[in-house]
């Protein structure tokens, strides 16, 4: 079983106390943390403040080919990762292998931007040379989710380090033993203490990360009231904060749309990962004319998925995070039901005595729900499709951006009118005839109460990096008083 201390200033470190981590396919047990704290928290944080100056100055190829040599190591090994991490989140392993090669892929593109991080020229008198510059932050505080722990956490990481940030990060509790396999990683490939990693509880670690004066920037990816949490740390000493929170992702169907096209994306788009992206798209705006014919073809490819273990290539989706999560998600199906919806299939535990070990939930679809709701207004974060019929794209649009949560969306339709209709919704991404996905080059993150800030793409670099203006006289000055 695999056994991880905490990784500060180049070193390891033991606890007292450990984090047991199980399948919660099956609730073996897969391997164990240290535990840590706001101490080793303190400890962590000294050590990035105290190699932050060398690893700003480092040369700019210096760091390329660190994160160069973390993709090729995440390469050698993304089998073995990939299994790794399909064990402790229960993902599928397809999903986890597309996981860990987007991994890779960041940091292989962050490597690439490590010297291209440039500042401005500004047109001014010729008396005068203004130019601006993008300097780091300094220690930045990454606070890691468990449902794809390597593709969101690392994805900051790699451009805090690109752009000579140092890092301190909190692994997810849940799911933090492939995070620390990369730790492992980058503490070779890096100088002592640019690196830091401490496991252990949000409301210790974590919120010690947030409200430290040491820390720089933080960057936090999770729920929305954890994220109010954060924020409220980081006001104490107004530490720059991105973060990306809830999600109550819509995906719109014009009558025009390709209806089986749009079947298969909206069940791969809720269903895939057992719902547990932030970017799900669990609310299907629908028009009328082709509701029937949709709802149709979407319960005819969720009655194809086969729920198991991630770890078996013939699972199509595997089991919530834990029981306090499949308790909360068939919570949010039973008082739909009771509101007026029309449950089409799924809403309860499977009864295959072989998945009576694991936290599964069957993929589950609702009809009739409206917009009062709660399964049509909350973020539910499990496999649960919310179905609302629409009468125009007007109404499509009004009820896509009448949501607290701004992340994602997505529109089907063969209209040429998509790019307009996407600029129309309120969303940090819009997708057009497939649901939501990440690139390493894209940038990422929401509006309102889905996060602030973006992070991926060359955004990324702006995300850990801020602009200084240096003015330059040439003229002596005139007197100024007289």
């Amino acid at each position: 079983m695999i056994s991880y201390d905490l990784f500060i200033d180049g070193g390891t470190r033991s606890t007292a106390d450990a984090i047991e981590v199980a399948d919660p396919a099956t609730g073996d047990p897969v391997g164990r943390v240290a535990r840590g704290d706001a101490v080793d928290a303190d400890a962590a944080i000294a050590a990035a403040s105290d190699a932050a100056d060398g690893w700003e100055r480092a040369p700019p190829a210096d760091r390329e080919r660190a994160l160069r040599a973390v993709a090729d190591r995440i390469d050698a090994d993304a089998d073995a990762i990939a299994e790794l991490l399909s064990e402790e989140t229960g993902k599928c392993l397809g999903t986890a292998e597309g996981e860990v090669a987007e991994t890779a892929a960041q940091f292989r593109f962050y490597a690439g931007v490590a010297d291209k991080v440039r500042g401005d020229t500004i047109p001014t008198a010729e008396n005068r040379l203004n130019y601006t510059r993008r300097t780091p932050y300094g220690v930045t505080a990454h606070i890691i989710p468990w449902n794809y722990p390597l593709l969101l956490g690392t994805r900051g990481i790699a451009a805090a380090l690109a752009t000579g940030n140092t890092v301190v990060g909190k692994p997810p509790t849940h799911a933090p033993l492939t995070t620390m396999w990369i730790g492992e990683y980058l503490a070779e490939a890096l100088p002592a203490g640019v690196v830091n990693l401490v496991p252990g509880p949000g409301s210790e670690v974590g919120s010690a990360f947030a409200s430290h004066a040491d820390v720089d920037a933080i960057t936090f990816t999770g729920s929305t009231g954890v994220g109010r949490g954060v924020l409220e740390d980081a006001a104490e000493h107004i530490t720059h904060v991105d973060v990306e929170l809830g999600g109550k992702s819509p995906a719109i169907v014009l009558p025009d749309a390709d209806v089986e096209n749009a079947a298969r994306g909206i069940a791969a788009g809720i269903f895939s990962n057992a719902g547990q992206n932030c970017v799900a798209t669990s609310r299907c705006l629908v028009h009328e004319s082709v509701h029937d014919e949709l709802v149709e073809k979407v319960v005819e490819q969720t009655g194809r998925i086969t729920l198991g273990p991630g770890s078996d290539p013939d699972t199509d989706m595997g089991p919530v995070i834990s029981e306090a999560a499949r308790e909360e998600i068939l919570g949010y199906v039973d008082s739909a039901v009771e509101a007026g919806a029309t449950l089409l299939t799924g809403g309860g535990v499977p009864d295959d005595p072989d998945l009576a070990d694991g936290t599964f939930v069957e993929p589950t679809i609702l009809d009739d729900v409206d917009t009062g709701m709660a399964v049509g207004r909350e973020e539910i974060f499990g496999p649960v499709l919310s179905i609302i019929s629409v009468e125009s794209t007007d109404e499509a649009v009004a009820v896509a951006n009448d949501s607290p949560y701004a992340l994602a969306a997505a529109v089907w339709t063969a209209g040429l009118d998509a790019t307009r209709l996407a600029r129309r919704l309120d969303h940090g991404l819009v997708a057009v005839n497939t649901y939501p996905v990440s690139m390493p080059q894209s940038p990422w993150g929401g509006n309102k109460e889905s996060g602030l800030g973006r992070e991926g793409g060359l955004e990324g670099a702006d995300a850990f990096t801020t602009v200084d203006s240096v003015v330059v006289e040439f003229d002596e000055l005139a007197e100024p008083y007289r």
